[in-house]
C-alpha cells in the first residue's frame, strides 16, 4: 500500500474528496434517483419493469472485476476518474426521450432509458474498483468511523438538497422534456466529479492485484466465519435495503396516486433521515463501535416497514393524513435502511485487514449487486404477480412487505453473531445513546479532538470532570501524556473522576508516576488509589519513599485506600520520623483510612510538643474521628466549630445534651428486664452532662474518664476506652478544643448506641 498521507496532506486531500462527493452526489441525484423511477412511471412503465430498471443500477458490481483488472495498467484514481466522466456521457440517449415519446413511440423511449441506465451503471461498476480504498486510504487514522460517516452526511444533504429542486421543478404533472433536462444537468456535475477526482492522491495498487481471481477472493473470504457470517448479513440487507426503498416510491404512486411533484417531496424527507442517520452514526461511531449502530439501524429498518401493514384503506382520502404518513414512511425508511447501508461499509473497513481492502472490496460490492438486482427482478415480478392474482394493488404491497419483514426478522437472529470489533454490547450502546452525560462526554471529546490550544483544552478537560464518562477515556488518554503540565493534570483528575478504569487507563497512570515525579505523578498516584488499582501496589510501595514528598504523601494514601496492612508500620515510622509538614498530614490521613484503633496513640502524639499548627490538629481529628467510625457526623460538626472558635464549649454542650435527651425519649425511665444494665445506662446517661461540663469548662477530664471506662465492652473495644481516657486526662491535651469536640461527640454516640441497643431487648 501507499506511504501514509501527512496531516497536512491528508487535510488537503480530504477537501478535496469532500467537493468530490458534492459534485457526486448532485449527479447520482439527477441520474439515478428516485427521478428515474418516476421518469421511468411516466413514460408508462409497470412494477415488472421498475424492478428490472432498478436491477440495471446492481449490475455496476459485476464490472468490479475488470476495473481491477485495469488497475494492472493505470491508476485506481485514473480508472475512479474516466469512469465517472464515461458514466455521464452513457446517459446522452436519455436526452432523445423526450423527441421519442412525442412521436408517441413508448417502448423505443423505455428502452432508450433502459441502455443509457445500463451504461451508466457498467461504465460506473469499472470505476468503483478505486471507492473502498480511496476511501480507505483517506479515512486512516484513529475517526476513521467518522470520517467515513462525514462523507455520507455530505452526500445525504446534498441529496437532500437535490430533491428538494426536483421536487420544485417537476410540480404536479411535469412535462418529458424536464426530465431530460434534469438529467442534462446530472451528466454535467458528474463530469465535474470526474475531473476534481483526478487532482485527489490515493493508494498504490495492492499486491494481491495481479494474484487472485474472484473465485480465489470468494473462496478466501469464505474459509473465515467472520466474514462468511458478514457475507450472508450484507447480502440480507442489500436486498431488503434496496427493494425497500425503491418500491415505496412505487407504492406511493400506485396505492395513493401521489403525483411526481409529491414523492419527489416525500423524497426530499427521506434525505432528511438519511442526514439525520449519519449524524448519529458520525456522533457515536468512534466512541460505541459499528456494531451496535449496524443493529439498531436494523431494527429501525424493520420498524420502519410495520406502518405499511397497518395503514388503514379508510384513510386514502385524506389528503392531510397520507401526506403526512408518506413523510414519516420516506424519512424512517431511509434513516433505518441508507444508516444501516452506511455503516454496514463502516464495519466492513474495520473487518478487512488493510492489505485485501480491494480484494475484499470487490466482493462486497459484488455481493451487494447480486442482492440488490435479484431482489428487484424477483420483487417486480412479484408485486405484479400478486396485485393481478388479489385485484388490489394495496394488498400486493402489504404481502411484499411482510414478507421483507420476516427477512429482516431472520438476518437480526444473526447479526448477534458478528465480531464486534471492539464495538460496545447492544446494552451498553443503548444505555450511552440514552444517556445525556455520556452523549454530552462524546461531544467534549469530540471538541478536545479539534483543539490544539492549551486554554481550550484544559476548559473541556474541566468540563469532562464535570460529566465523568467512560466516553471519554479514549480522549483523556491521549492528554494525559501531554508534554503541558497544566493538560496533562486536568486530563488525570478528569481520569479520576471516572466510574471506572480500563487497563490502558491504569497502565497510564502507572507509567506517569515512574516518568514524572515532581510533577503530575502525586495526582496519578490518588487516582490509582481512589480506584482500588491493587497491581500498583508494590509501585507505590516504592513511591512512598521518594523524595517527592507530594508523591510519597499520596502513595501513603493509596496504599491504605488499597488496605495494604503490612504497610502501615512504615507510614506510623514515616510519621514519627519526618520533618515535612505534608507527610505527615498524608500519613495522618492514611492512618485514618485504615482505620485500626491501634493508631490512635501516634495520632494523639503528634499533638504533643510546641503548639502543633491548626491543620495538623485539624487532620488529627478528622483521621480519630475515621478510626472511631463517626467521620460523617463529625465533619459538620467540625466545620460549624471552624466557623466560629468561641462556640467550641457550647457546641460540646449541645452533643451532651442532645444525648440525654435522645436517652429520655426513648424511654429509658421504662422497666427493662436486664434491670442491671437498665440501671448502668441510666446512671451514665445522668451522670454525662456534669462529666462533659467539668471536662470542657474546667478542663477536668477525671469524671469522663470515668465515665469512658464504664461504658460496656461489648459497645467500645477495650484499647479505644483505654486511649480516649487517658487523653481526657492528658493536660497537654485538653487544651485543644477539636480534641474535646471529637471525644465529647463520640462519647454522645455512644450513649445513643447504648439506648438503642437495650431499647432493643425491651
Amino acid at each position: 500500500m501507499a506511504e501514509a498521507l501527512s496531516p497536512y496532506r491528508q487535510r488537503k486531500a480530504r477537501e478535496l474528496y469532500n467537493i468530490f462527493n458534492v459534485f457526486h452526489s448532485l449527479s447520482w441525484q439527477f441520474l439515478a434517483g428516485n427521478i428515474i423511477t418516476l421518469f421511468a412511471m411516466r413514460l408508462g412503465g409497470n412494477s415488472a419493469y421498475i424492478g428490472i430498471l432498478n436491477a440495471v443500477a446492481y449490475v455496476a458490481f459485476f464490472f468490479l472485476p475488470l476495473g481491477k483488472i485495469l488497475t494492472n495498467r493505470f491508476s485506481i484514481i485514473k480508472i475512479y476518474s474516466a469512469a465517472w466522466i464515461g458514466r455521464a456521457l452513457g446517459m446522452l440517449p436519455i436526452l432523445a426521450i423526450p423527441f421519442v415519446f412525442t412521436a408517441e413511440d413508448k417502448n423505443t423511449a423505455l428502452l432508450l432509458l433502459l441502455l443509457s441506465m445500463a451504461l451508466f451503471h457498467i461504465i460506473r461498476g469499472i470505476g468503483m474498483i478505486g471507492n473502498s480504498p480511496v476511501l480507505s486510504f483517506l479515512s486512516a487514522g484513529p475517526d476513521r468511523g467518522s470520517y467515513t460517516t462525514q462523507i455520507q452526511i455530505i452526500n445525504s444533504a446534498v441529496g437532500m438538497f437535490a430533491g428538494f429542486l426536483i421536487a420544485l421543478v417537476l410540480g404536479r404533472d411535469p412535462p418529458i422534456f424536464l426530465y431530460a433536462l434534469i438529467v442534462g444537468v446530472g451528466i454535467i456535475a458528474s463530469i465535474l466529479s470526474g475531473l476534481i477526482m483526478r487532482r485527489i492522491p490515493g493508494p498504490e495498487k495492492e499486491k494481491s492485484v495481479k494474484n487472485k481471481n474472484i473465485i480465489e477472493i470468494t473462496r478466501g473470504a469464505m474459509a473465515h466465519p467472520p466474514l462468511r457470517l458478514f457475507i450472508f448479513i450484507l447480502l440480507m440487507v442489500a436486498f431488503v435495503s434496496g427493494v425497500s426503498r425503491i418500491f415505496i416510491v412505487v407504492y406511493s404512486r400506485e396505492v395513493f396516486l401521489q403525483s411526481d411533484g409529491m414523492v419527489s417531496l416525500y423524497a426530499v424527507f427521506g434525505g432528511l433521515g438519511t442526514l439525520l442517520a449519519m449524524l448519529v452514526i458520525k456522533f457515536l461511531v468512534d466512541q460505541i463501535g459499528a456494531k451496535p449502530i449496524f443493529l439498531i439501524c436494523v431494527i429501525i429498518g424493520l420498524v420502519s416497514m410495520i406502518p405499511i401493514l397497518v395503514f388503514p384503506a379508510s384513510m386514502g382520502d385524506n389528503f392531510t393524513t397520507v401526506t403526512l404518513y408518506l413523510c414519516f414512511l420516506f424519512f424512517i425508511l431511509n434513516f433505518g435502511w441508507l444508516g444501516a447501508d452506511g455503516i454496514m461499509q463502516t464495519y466492513f473497513l474495520g473487518l478487512v485487514p488493510q492489505d485485501q481492502i480491494m480484494d475484499m472490496g470487490i466482493l462486497f460490492f459484488l455481493g451487494y449487486g447480486i442482492a440488490g438486482a435479484g431482489g428487484s427482478l424477483l420483487s417486480g415480478f412479484l408485486l405484479d404477480i400478486t396485485a393481478t392474482i388479489t385485484g388490489s394493488v394495496e394488498i400486493s404491497f402489504k404481502a411484499f412487505y411482510a414478507l421483507l419483514i420476516l427477512l429482516t426478522s431472520i438476518t437480526l437472529l444473526f447479526m448477534r453473531k458478528l465480531t464486534p470489533l471492539g464495538a460496545l454490547p447492544l446494552k451498553d450502546a443503548l444505555e450511552v445513546m440514552f444517556s445525556f452525560r455520556d452523549l454530552k462526554a462524546i461531544s467534549l471529546v469530540e471538541k478536545l479532538r479539534k483543539t490544539s490550544a492549551f486554554e481550550q483544552e484544559e476548559a473541556i478537560l474541566g468540563a469532562l470532570h464535570d460529566t465523568p464518562s467512560n466516553m471519554a477515556i479514549k480522549g483523556l488518554l491521549i492528554r494525559a501524556r501531554s508534554p503541558k503540565l497544566s493538560v496533562r493534570m486536568e486530563s488525570i483528575r478528569a481520569i479520576d473522576a471516572l466510574p471506572e478504569l480500563t487497563n490502558e487507563t491504569e497502565k497510564v497512570l502507572m507509567d506517569d508516576i515512574i516518568n514524572n515525579p515532581f510533577t503530575s505523578a502525586y495526582r496519578s498516584a490518588r487516582a490509582l488509589g481512589n480506584h482500588r488499582v491493587f497491581p500498583a501496589v508494590a509501585l507505590l510501595r516504592e513511591l512512598a519513599l521518594s523524595s517527592d514528598y507530594m508523591l510519597a504523601g499520596e502513595a501513603m494514601i493509596a496504599l491504605a485506600k488499597l488496605k495494604d496492612n503490612a504497610f502501615r508500620p512504615k507510614i506510623e515510622q514515616i510519621i514519627t520520623e519526618t520533618n515535612n509538614p505534608r507527610l505527615i498530614m498524608a500519613g495522618i490521613e492514611a492512618l485514618g483510612i485504615y482505620g485500626y484503633p491501634d493508631s490512635l496513640p501516634l495520632l494523639l502524639d503528634t499533638l504533643h510538643g510546641v503548639n502543633p499548627p491548626p491543620y495538623l490538629r485539624d487532620e488529627v481529628v478528622l483521621a480519630m474521628s475515621s478510626i472511631l467510625d463517626i467521620q460523617n457526623e463529625f465533619y459538620p460538626l467540625l466545620i460549624r466549630f471552624l466557623a466560629d472558635e468561641s462556640q467550641g464549649h457550647t457546641l460540646a454542650m449541645d452533643e451532651a445534651e442532645s444525648a440525654f435527651e435522645y436517652y429520655s425519649s426513648a424511654g429509658g425511665r421504662r422497666r427493662n428486664r436486664n434491670k442491671s444494665s437498665l440501671a448502668a445506662l441510666s446512671h451514665q446517661a445522668k451522670t454525662f452532662h456534669d462529666a462533659v461540663s467539668d471536662y470542657i469548662r474546667n478542663s477536668s477530664g477525671n469524671r469522663l474518664c470515668r465515665w469512658i471506662l464504664e461504658l460496656p465492652d461489648e459497645l467500645v473495644e477495650i484499647n479505644i476506652k483505654t486511649v480516649l481516657s487517658e487523653s481526657v486526662v492528658d493536660n497537654e491535651l485538653t487544651q485543644y478544643s477539636r480534641l474535646q469536640l471529637v471525644i465529647v461527640h463520640w462519647a454522645s454516640l455512644q450513649l445513643r448506641l447504648w439506648t438503642d441497643q437495650l431499647k432493643e431487648e425491651r
